[in-house]
């Protein structure tokens, strides 16, 4: 490789790993309605009181098993591993990329530019379009066993709590960013409107994971909820080998394609996976074990 690719993509790196650095001190230290490191903190909040004033397992502590090993996931998969390596190598990616595509005669992935749309319009475009491809994803997540083992992470959960949503390996965010980028680079839209569409999601995930029962009628065929998602998380489906309602944030997907299920109140229902017992439960050992059954 010419010294001058080599050059240009070590200082790429160097400086997106800066960048992130100050944008996550800023972060910190500057409150703001586009600041979403105190959006996560106050959705949080929010969530953990609805489990202390109204909780739908009510023997179930405040600080949960695992609480304390949760939280620390929400914090570094939403902002330490970006720290760490993630976010200067996706930038690397996606230079990499549109040099490739630009090689082949590819100048822009937008073909479908919906900037002038209304703002209405284009978050629901955005919106709907992200969350089908992540309904796939989740279920290759289920069906792909190397992928399922990454996966186990997140159903190591055995009491659902609010930050259990953040439970996951962060290999998670690289196959869903991987998967998203293309479909989603060619729509047209902004980052205020990601933004938005993905606080929106963000509560979404946190309520179905919250201990909280909130029965949404009709409505429970198009939002996904805590009881239809607590049987994604159900130890013992013997009728529904790779798993049942994959929905991120639309259950209507599950309706669509044949994957709801929820057969009576899952109140007290077991949660987690065959074999949990030999799931380590130390944050460093979850996050070899993948890996190390390869």
């Amino acid at each position: 490789m010419p010294m001058v690719v080599l050059e240009k993509y070590g200082n790429l790196l160097i400086n997106s790993t800066y960048g992130y650095a100050d944008y996550l001190w800023k972060e910190v230290l500057n409150p703001h309605w586009t600041n979403f490191f105190y959006w996560l903190l106050a959705l949080s909040l929010f969530c953990w009181l609805l489990e202390i004033i109204v909780p739908w397992r009510k023997g179930q502590p405040v600080l949960r098993r695992d609480f304390w090993l949760d939280g620390f996931y929400m914090f570094f998969n939403f902002f330490l591993f970006s720290l760490i390596g993630y976010n200067a190598l996706s930038d690397v990616g996606v230079e990499a990329f549109k040099e490739l595509m630009g090689r082949v005669g590819v100048q822009h992935l937008v073909v479908w530019d919906i900037a002038e749309w209304p703002v209405w319009a284009r978050l629901l475009t955005l919106f709907v379009v992200r969350d089908f491809i992540q309904w796939n994803v989740h279920l290759l997540l289920h069906r792909v066993e190397w992928l399922w083992r990454i996966h186990q992470v997140h159903h190591s959960v055995e009491e659902m709590g609010f930050a259990s949503h953040m439970r996951y390996h962060p290999m998670e965010t690289v196959i869903y960013r991987a998967l998203e980028y293309i479909p989603l680079a060619m729509i047209g839209f902004g980052l205020t409107d990601f933004f938005i569409v993905h606080l929106f999601t963000l509560a979404i995930g946190h309520l179905n994971h919250t201990n909280v029962y909130l029965p949404l009628g009709k409505l429970r065929y198009l939002l996904n909820n805590p009881q239809t998602h607590t049987w994604h998380h159900a130890k013992e489906l013997k009728e529904r080998r790779y798993g049942v309602n994959f929905a991120i944030t639309l259950s209507l997907w599950d309706y669509l394609f044949g994957t709801a299920y929820v057969p009576k109140d899952g109140k007290d229902i077991a949660l987690g996976f065959k074999g949990i017992e030999e799931f380590p439960r130390r944050f460093w050992k979850q996050l070899r074990y993948p890996f190390e059954r390869m």
